[in-house]
């Protein structure tokens, strides 16, 4: 089923977010975002159109971002 882009895009967001907030991993709203929104937008450039596959992405990669930058924050 074909969906368009910002929908998609917005869609994948909305799902990785509602995860994070339910798992009590959102930390910063405002990082939170813009680690998604970038991740979802750069697979969604590269072609890739599966919402989950896209959300879970984002996941892993805000997951990623704050492991580093706890790691960082630690050295």
């Amino acid at each position: 089923m074909y969906e368009p882009l910002p929908m998609l895009v917005e869609s994948s967001f909305q799902i990785a977010w509602d995860y994070l907030e339910r798992t009590g991993e959102l930390g910063n709203p405002e990082v939170a975002s813009q680690v998604l929104l970038e991740t979802v937008e750069t697979m969604v450039m590269r072609g890739e159109r599966r919402k989950l596959l896209l959300s879970n992405k984002a996941i892993n990669a805000y997951k990623h971002f704050r492991t580093e930058r706890h790691l960082e924050l630690v050295s």
